[in-house]
């Protein structure tokens, strides 16, 4: 059999016909090396769609201060909060999918807002999951159900169960501040007037720092916070705490029961969980890139040891899980704001 030389070939565009496509892929491949080889060559925008202080900012500081230390990325934190989130939210899904531009989402922005804002007619200013790819579940935590100490003495409540017994006593009279409009804040409440057929006034605000400050001051009276948000003022004996609304009781605050066990709740539970998405059509081998840095700080002792201070577990999976999660999140909220009738106030 004769072998294949360049002299088969009738004619120099025959040869050139055949090996172009290969000498396309190859120059392909060696410019998407060397493009990730050269990111970050600027600084990268770092979305928190809460304001400084609150649970998603505690979560994503420790990350980013961390990827300096470990690959002397310059990230800048850019808090943008109001509409339950929806405003950072919706900065990022329009923000070029140059890798450069990160949200800190959340249960929030990724499994209550959809069914919350959408319910009635309304829409959403993105699509959890058409205006986003998935980096990393960075972290998640139980909230804590606290009460104004004050407040709490006035009434003698010192358990779910006296908190229950008041609010049906005086439907309309108890204020339940939140952090927005959609938040696991928010939601964890809204479940808990549902299963224990409670009517509570939901206030609210833009972000868990106000809400606490205004709970603090006794101008509201409950709510549902993040431990992380909450667990100093706890501690310091300015918040009053109940109970934890996790399946199971939280290692920051052992002694605290969840509302479950203490309120006779079987299936209340409301985590908070976050994590790092960027702009749909982000280039792939950047998303690898960037998740493979993430999950190293996340599981690096610095950032273990601070999220376990706040009482937060650190997850770091692969965006193909992080997908599925949100997908499986936004299905289990569905239901739960259908079954509660939450609404958007």
């Amino acid at each position: 059999m004769q072998k294949a030389t360049f002299t088969n070939f009738r004619s120099p565009s025959q040869l050139l016909r055949l090996v172009l496509p290969f000498i396309f892929l190859a120059s392909f491949g060696l410019g998407g090396v060397h493009a990730q080889s050269q990111f970050p060559n600027k600084p990268i925008r770092y979305v928190i769609p809460f304001p400084p202080g609150g649970a998603t900012d505690n979560i994503a500081r420790p990350l980013a201060a961390e990827l300096g230390v470990l690959v002397k990325w310059n990230i800048v934190i850019d808090n943008k909060p109001g509409a339950g989130a929806n405003i950072g939210a919706e900065l990022v899904a329009k923000a070029p999918a140059d890798g450069y531009t990160w949200l800190m989402g959340s249960v929030g922005t990724h499994g209550i807002n959809q069914p919350l804002y959408t319910q009635g007619g309304g829409k959403l200013p993105f699509d959890p999951i058409k205006d986003f790819a998935p980096v990393t579940l960075v972290a998640e935590f139980g909230n804590v159900l606290v009460v104004n100490p004050d407040w709490a003495k006035r009434n003698n409540i010192n358990s779910v169960n006296d908190l229950i017994r008041y609010a049906r006593a005086n439907p309309g009279k108890v204020n339940m501040a939140s952090s927005g409009n959609g938040t696991s804040i928010h939601m964890a409440g809204e479940l808990f007037k549902s299963m224990t057929k409670t009517y509570m006034v939901h206030l609210p605000y833009r972000g868990s720092p106000p809400a606490v400050a205004d709970l603090i001051a006794g101008n509201v009276d409950i709510m549902f916070d993040n431990i992380p948000s909450a667990i100093n003022f706890i501690k310091a004996g300015r918040l009053k705490a109940l109970a934890v609304t996790s399946a199971k009781r939280s290692p920051a605050l052992p002694d605290l029961p969840t509302v479950a066990e203490a309120a006779n709740l079987p299936g209340y539970e409301a985590t908070s969980w976050f994590g790092i998405l960027v702009p749909a059509n982000t280039p792939p081998d950047l998303v690898r890139l960037i998740n493979t840095e993430a999950v190293r700080a996340i599981n690096s002792p610095a950032v273990r040891e601070k999220y376990a201070a706040m009482g937060a577990e650190p997850v770091g999976n692969t965006p193909e899980q992080f997908a599925n999660f949100i997908k499986s999140e936004i299905a289990k909220w569905t239901r739960v704001v259908k079954e509660s009738g939450a609404k958007v106030d």
